[in-house]
């Protein structure tokens, strides 16, 4: 059962200093770890931090929430020293609540990240995901606010270290576009059934990389694998109240966290280094692994979606909305939202994530 979000405590054991608004997202420097987010029109921005608690279940709780005192050109930043990769967070968002004038920022709804480098757990679905009272029966319920805290029902965020692997010299194989034979996959259902990849591995990424898997590839003649969006995602709540899941994967919620849905060998931040070691071991026999990427949309839906991330971080500053009732979203996508490619900062975020698949995660293309 979820209550309310109390906003009067802070940790006063955990140093802090003002930090740097680049890079965005959480980065590790080796002594410790900068945050900084981007939000124009925010007040207020909060860090939450997470660990394990000591029951049965191992919940994450939240022990710490900080506030972001210090802000550069639209962007929160603060540096926790002595601090290292695995530490859990995410962010609150506190601002006008003017649907009509398109915010709907509600600090008791927890943000993930949208330079979240790993994402842990996935979305329960949950009322108190909603930033208005979905148990308003009026045609404006929208319009409403939520106070309770989403908190125990989303997922968090992890710190990585972008340099913890070692490559082996690991280089594109630029293969030529006229050798090029591509296959197209989705991570877990290619190996889910096969009786030749260990038990434990199989629909994974790991299961994408073992041997048997790469033989077969290889007799096909294959130069490239297309992945299926491997980008985390979400499914939709109709589908989860009709027993049923997002199974192709394109309705992207952290466009940085390879889905932890599909690691064999952990979530906090493992999951990263199973892709990267797909990737080597596919590179190392001469194939090459490309993205089926999404950009156009998120998993947030329309005007009676679930305040996720970017809808509760700056609404209006990441997503097209109607110019005559910034209430309304441009559905040019089917799926409720469309991302305002226009605004510099969202043709950033792009940008930066694509370019962190390619330096960062090594794959060779997208499509």
């Amino acid at each position: 059962m979820a209550g309310s979000c109390d906003l009067n405590w802070e940790d006063p054991k955990i140093t802090t200093y003002p930090g740097d608004p680049y890079p965005l997202g959480a980065y590790y420097d080796g002594h410790g770890i900068n945050f900084a987010l981007y939000s124009e029109c925010a007040t207020k921005s909060y860090l939450c931090l997470f660990r394990p608690s000591h029951n049965e279940k191992h919940e994450l709780v939240e022990y710490a929430r900080i506030k972001m005192r210090e802000r550069t050109h639209h962007i929160w930043h603060i540096y926790l020293p002595d601090f290292e990769p695995g530490q859990i967070y995410a962010y609150r968002v506190d601002g006008p609540y003017d649907p009509q004038n398109g915010h709907r920022f509600n600090v008791n709804k927890l943000l993930i990240d949208p330079y979240a480098r790993a994402i842990t757990g996935t979305l329960e679905w949950d009322d108190s995901l909603f930033g208005y009272d979905v148990h308003d029966e009026s045609p404006d319920k929208d319009l409403s606010f939520s106070t309770v805290d989403s908190a125990p029902f989303m997922p968090k965020c992890v710190v990585i270290d972008s340099a913890n692997f070692n490559w082996g010299g690991d280089t594109p194989l630029n293969t030529p576009f006229h050798e090029t034979i591509i296959y197209e996959l989705h991570v877990k259902g290619f190996t889910q059934l096969n009786l030749d990849i260990p038990e434990d591995i199989r629909g994974t990424y790991a299961g994408i990389a073992h041997p048997t898997t790469i033989e077969y590839f290889k007799k096909l003649g294959i130069t490239a694998v297309e992945l299926m969006p491997v980008q985390h995602f979400v499914t939709d709540r109709c589908l989860k109240d009709r027993g049923l899941t997002n199974y192709w994967g394109y309705h992207t919620l952290g466009f940085f966290a390879p889905d932890v849905r599909y690691s064999s060998s952990g979530t906090y931040g493992e999951q990263v280094l199973e892709f990267k070691r797909m990737v080597k071991k596919l590179h190392k026999s001469g194939i090459e692994v490309i993205l089926d990427v999404v950009y156009n949309h998120t998993g947030e839906g329309n005007q009676l979606g679930p305040t996720l991330s970017f809808k509760g971080i700056d609404n209006q500053s990441y997503y097209r909305l109607a110019e005559n009732d910034k209430r309304f979203y441009f559905d040019y996508t089917g799926t409720g939202n469309t991302l305002n490619c226009r605004l510099p900062n969202v043709l950033r975020l792009i940008m930066d994530s694509l370019r962190y698949w390619i330096l960062d995660m090594h794959v060779d293309g997208f499509r």
